[in-house]
């Protein structure tokens, strides 16, 4: 399980639906709706972060985006076919690699509240929960955030 970096020519569509398919658990339990909804296959294509995929066709990926304190860990997806198989702490491994190449110390990813279940995997994974971050327009805290110390 060694992710790589899609290059073109790329299935950009079959990556965006895979992750429409692992982030489809959360339709109608988060508020406000997933900024999903804002991407395309085209803005997967064109995103600034590093996009880190495993399997061919893609099994599982990762979006890394440097930050001047942390590497920020966004849109970690595993397809429902090969969860529990190793693929989000693959990805994870690789992001601590990248992290400490690029010097930063920290790893960072946010989870909607009311996603107790991907909670307890980001636990598992050596994440402790560091604080809470709360959408515009809302009054109380609606995602944690975590963070692993690499």
């Amino acid at each position: 399980m060694i992710p790589f970096r899609p290059k073109a020519p790329y299935d950009w569509d079959a990556l965006y639906a895979l992750i429409k398919r692992a982030f489809a658990g959360m339709e109608g339990r988060i508020d406000p709706p997933s900024s999903l909804h804002e991407m395309s296959a085209g803005t997967l294509a064109t995103h600034p972060g590093e996009i880190w995929v495993i399997g061919r066709p893609a099994r599982a990926c990762v979006i890394l985006t440097p930050k001047p304190d942390c590497l920020y860990l966004g849109r970690l997806a595993v397809d429902k076919p090969w969860l529990g198989k190793g693929y989000a702490r693959s990805l994870i491994n690789h992001a601590e690699a990248r992290a400490r190449d690029l010097g930063l110390p920290v790893l960072k990813l946010e989870s909607r509240i009311e996603l107790v279940e991907n909670h307890a995997i980001f636990f598992a994974l050596g994440f402790r929960q560091s604080d809470v971050s709360t959408h515009k327009g809302f009054s109380t805290p609606t995602s944690l955030i975590f963070t692993k110390e690499v």
